[in-house]
């Protein structure tokens, strides 16, 4: 199970962190990653961090936003400063995540937060 925190409405320019925690039988998490899908838009990438710590961004979002994620708490965060309108979407977690060292990964997602970006 993953639970998401942390959206909300900021104005441009504003900062927001978005958190999502996964809970359960958990051996290990292999891939965290933040989608998000604004209003009449396909999902879209924002960003992932790989086991390794390898961390990918959708171009739009370099240099603004930061994914990271604390292994203690099986949580994934994402820093989202110089917040822009276009940025407004419901953005949504998704880890793959092996209950057991059986080399079986399932893929969880959160149940996604909304965040509103105001000009």
């Amino acid at each position: 199970q993953l639970v998401e925190s942390g959206g909300g409405l900021v104005q441009a320019g504003g900062s927001l962190k978005l958190s999502c925690a996964a809970s359960g039988s958990i051996f290990s998490i292999n891939y965290m990653a933040w989608y998000r899908q604004a209003p009449g838009q396909q999902r879209e990438l924002v960003a992932a961090i790989q086991s390794d710590s390898t961390t990918n961004y959708a171009d739009s979002v370099k240099g603004r936003f930061t994914i990271s994620r604390d292994s203690a708490k099986n949580t994934v965060y994402l820093q989202m400063n110089s917040l822009k309108p276009e940025d407004t979407a419901v953005y949504s977690c998704k880890q793959i995540i092996a209950s057991s060292n059986n080399g079986i990964n399932y893929q969880y997602w959160g149940q996604g937060t909304l965040v509103t970006v105001s000009s």
